[in-house]
């Protein structure tokens, strides 16, 4: 029985939308009427790409999707039962895919069958682990490792956030105040000094040279800045310069170390629920090879599934390629010796994240007081231009 969405009005004329189960259109309208309401729109819940991925689900959602809907797997509920529980108490966008997955369900769809049809929901890690978890018949298991998953990416992706908004908030602000003191302050003081006629200060002079170019040429300036930025975003989509400005990151010293660090994080944590789910290797590595942001690093995870192919271990595969933390190699590798390989993998990404961590903070123990010094910088220069022509009045004047 396929999912509808609808928009409705009630008899106050409020527009209520929802989601409702029936055979066709024309019953989810009757069902509507019967309930009081005057449907505006009732349409099929897509499993169209453009729809999967308008109505994508976040991380947070999908994290709490996997866990509420293992507890039920777990207490031996069927899944269109489970699902249907989940449904009525969820709202938004997230009832209205929990409804499409158990229409689907319902017409005989296994559960990972069904996640295919939302590519933009649930992503080829999801759908894969659930496969392996349904063929198994470890699926409870399955999705409360999903939903660990998910939870420790946004963890990781939180601590990068969290770790960045304070220098990027301060230059913000610094950027604001100075540019508002060139255009709207720093002329009428400075206008002043101009009408005595004498020589001034070499600070002084710069600054009204600054203060001149911004005014004339500020919005130039702002639009050449806004068109720098598209130019690069859309110069990065090409693979050959992306390619080569990856390849450059990792060669910064602080930032590539923590570029470094995130992306091996991302593969083996993806690459250990995986292996865990008993997802073939090769399999698993493609699929970890996607949650890989630095291209570098996927060409050389692409390069390694190859050799893996041919025969040769994983840990030797990533070592020959050159660009993954040695501690990381040796405990794959040990992972590989005593069969315990999705442990190992785990300890990988423990391992660096908090790698990850450190990097953060001697990142941040640096920008910070740099960002604040080179604001000190800015102040002290304008406050030094304005106070060195009052010092040579005063002066002139006794």
């Amino acid at each position: 029985m396929p999912a509808f969405e609808y928009s409705a009005l009630d008899a106050s004329g409020r527009r209520s939308r929802g989601v409702l189960q029936a055979d066709t259109a024309r019953a989810a309208r009757a069902q509507l009427r019967e309930r009081g309401l005057n449907p505006l729109s009732v349409d099929e819940a897509t499993s169209s790409p453009a729809a999967g991925g308008a109505r994508s689900l976040r991380s947070s959602q999908r994290a709490l999707l996997m866990r509420q809907l293992a507890t039920l797997v777990a207490s031996g509920l069927p899944i269109d039962e489970s699902l249907a529980a989940l449904a009525e108490g969820s709202e938004g966008r997230l009832r209205t895919q929990v409804m499409a997955l158990r229409a689907r369900v319902l017409e005989g769809s296994a559960l990972a069958a069904a996640m295919a049809e939302y590519p933009g929901s649930f992503p080829a890690l999801y759908r894969a682990s659930v496969a392996a978890g349904e063929a198994a018949g470890k699926l409870d298991g399955i999705l409360l490792r999903l939903a660990d998953y998910a939870e420790s990416r946004d963890a990781l992706a939180n601590r990068v956030l969290l770790a960045l908004i304070y220098p990027l908030l301060l230059s913000t602000v610094a950027i604001a105040v100075v540019s508002g003191l060139m255009v709207w302050v720093v002329p009428q003081v400075i206008g002043v000094f101009s009408q005595f006629g004498q020589a001034l200060p070499l600070p002084t002079r710069m600054l009204m040279a600054l203060s001149a170019l911004v005014q004339d040429y500020g919005l130039w300036m702002l639009i050449g800045v806004v068109a720098a930025v598209i130019a690069a975003a859309l110069a990065l989509r090409q693979p050959h310069l992306r390619a080569r400005l990856d390849a450059l990151s990792l060669r910064i010293p602080v930032w590539g170390r923590l570029a470094r660090a995130l992306d091996t994080a991302r593969f083996a944590r993806t690459l250990a629920l995986l292996t865990g789910a008993a997802v073939p290797l090769l399999d698993a590595l493609t699929i970890s090879g996607q949650v890989v942001q630095n291209q570098l690093l996927r060409t050389s995870l692409a390069q390694a599934a190859l050799r893996v192919r041919e025969g040769q271990g994983l840990a030797r595969a990533l070592a020959d390629s050159g660009q993954f933390p040695p501690v990381a190699v040796r405990l794959i590798a040990s992972g590989e010796r005593s069969g315990r390989l999705d442990a190992m993998l785990g300890e990988a990404a423990q391992h660096q994240e908090r790698e990850l961590d450190t990097a953060l903070g001697i990142a941040m123990a640096a920008l910070g007081p740099g960002v604040i010094l080179l604001v000190g910088g800015l102040v002290l220069f304008v406050v030094l231009a304005i106070l060195l022509p009052i010092f040579q009045i005063n002066s002139l004047i006794r």
